[in-house]
């Protein structure tokens, strides 16, 4: 997959392709900042889906925000986020999403299938 904006660096193995959900009502900022000489940070509205191509040993970091500030809720192994094919329909892919429930923000479950808000 490519991508226009920071690309990986040539010389890296083991891409794989990811899949984050925002299952929040806040605009989220994912950022991955363990891989050396790459940088990667995407705005995620609520309920848009990101989709970025990344090394297997990624840590996906997720900052909610309010007016003017964000807090780190959650970090992600990319490999949670694999899309295992990525040629397969929308309905086969594994996802995470944020629970909603105050005292749950920042915990990560993984949904079994796409499209489940």
């Amino acid at each position: 997959m490519a991508q226009i904006f920071d690309p990986l660096p040539p010389e890296s193995l083991g891409k794989i392709l990811c899949c984050y959900l925002n299952a929040t009502n806040k605009i989220q900022v994912a950022r991955i900042t363990n891989i050396p000489n790459w940088y990667f940070e995407r705005v995620v509205f609520p309920g848009q889906r990101l989709i970025f191509e990344t090394l297997s040993e990624a840590q996906l970091e997720i900052h909610t925000g309010m007016m003017a500030s964000a807090i780190l809720s959650d970090t992600i192994s990319c490999k949670r986020l694999r899309i295992q094919d990525p040629t397969a329909t929308d309905q086969t892919f594994s996802e995470t999403r944020i629970s909603k429930e105050p005292d749950l923000v920042g915990s990560a479950t993984i949904a079994a299938a796409a499209g489940v808000e």
